[in-house]
């Protein structure tokens, strides 16, 4: 993740358990009742159903690796993120609603 602030709002998954494991810089962390900072090496599973949420905060670009289990695919839901974001146009909540709907993403 780049430098500037960025990440999703608290959400779960109905059908899918999710962890992080940061492998550089500070990532914000959310596991259901508070936002911790974590660092190199830090790891937060996160079993369906919880809520959660990450943000890079540190004004430093951050990285980490997430898992899925089951291990579905999940590159066709940050792919649609990204070409929203590059669009540069507003969603409205049903479009939100409809998109996260098929990538079982719902908001807390």
């Amino acid at each position: 993740m780049g430098p500037r602030p960025t990440g999703p709002a608290p959400h779960f998954h109905r059908t899918m358990s999710e962890s992080f494991f940061v492998l550089s810089g500070v990532m914000r962390l959310y596991d259901g009742e508070r936002w911790i900072d974590a660092e190199a090496g830090d790891f937060l599973h996160v079993p369906e159903g919880a809520v959660h949420g990450f943000r890079n905060e540190s004004n430093e670009p951050a990285s980490m690796l997430m898992l899925f289990v089951p291990g579905v695919p999940r590159e066709s839901f940050f792919e649609e993120i990204a070409e929203v974001a590059a669009r540069k146009r507003p969603m409205s909540d049903a479009e939100w609603a409809e998109l996260y709907g098929r990538h079982d993403h719902f908001l807390a």
